[in-house]
């Protein structure tokens, strides 16, 4: 009995540390009011010093998806600084061979990196930044907020003088109930799926204040739809368990 325990836990420890983080899946959204255009979202990449081929495999998927223009919730940046993260610089090489107009936000790891350094890489890749401000995209407009965590988030202000189909990009879901104005979608990532969520039982430990409840879903509470993704990489730990990394499509 104790030896076949002792596989168990050794047979979950390979999949959690080895498996499930490097496995990356597609997972389809149908939205109506977004019905004439192929969005995909991508968040909390954590690319880590040696996770180039990592990065390139997500780009990749993206193009393989042929979106109309992809979104991100950012979290480029794994950990704090180059030590742990594959550069800003390094990832913008790679992420500019996607095949569609990129528009992002960026994360709370973003802004204890260096902000202005990450900023700055993108734009200089050609990458749209949105923070508290919008652009129209073919007849979308597309508002994204600060960070709640690291920034300050001024929802108004990032939907100002947008018009009847709007999208909200946030890297933190808390941000859902402060919404007031009706958009068509809310994208958030952030939590990571809980990283580690059991059977049953959930994610024990989510990095939000609304808990588990944001972990994975869609939320319908308001008169908005969120979508919250479980992302790309990890953080703190290399683990993942019932938390599969993904790219989401909507269309």
């Amino acid at each position: 009995m104790v030896k076949f325990i002792i596989i168990i836990f050794f047979i979950l420890f390979i999949w959690s540390f080895f498996i499930e983080p490097n496995l990356l899946v597609i997972k389809h959204y149908k939205i109506d009011t977004l019905k004439d255009v192929k969005i995909v979202f991508v968040s909390d990449f954590h690319i880590s010093k040696y996770g180039k081929k990592r990065l390139e495999r997500v780009v990749n998927l993206i193009n393989k998806q042929n979106p109309d223009f992809v979104l991100s919730g950012g979290d480029f940046i794994n950990g704090k600084d180059d030590e742990h993260s594959l550069s800003i610089e390094e990832q913008v090489l790679i992420l500019k061979k996607i095949k569609a107009p990129f528009i992002t936000v960026l994360g709370n790891h973003d802004f204890w990196y260096d902000k202005e350094r990450v900023v700055q890489a993108l734009k200089e890749g050609g990458f749209i930044v949105l923070s508290n401000s919008n652009i129209n995209l073919n007849g979308i407009y597309l508002a994204g907020v600060e960070d709640v965590q690291t920034g300050k988030p001024d929802v108004g202000k990032a939907l100002e003088n947008t018009g009847d189909v709007k999208i909200l990009l946030s890297h933190s879901p808390d941000i859902y109930y402060d919404v007031k104005e009706q958009v068509n979608l809310i994208l958030a990532g952030h939590t990571h799926g809980g990283q580690v969520s059991f059977p049953f039982f959930g994610a024990p430990t989510v990095p939000s204040k609304y808990g588990s409840k944001f972990a994975k879903r869609i939320i319908n509470e308001t008169q908005n739809t969120m979508i919250i993704t479980k992302g790309v990489g990890t953080s703190i730990l290399p683990v993942r368990f019932c938390a599969v990394p993904e790219i989401v499509v909507i269309n």
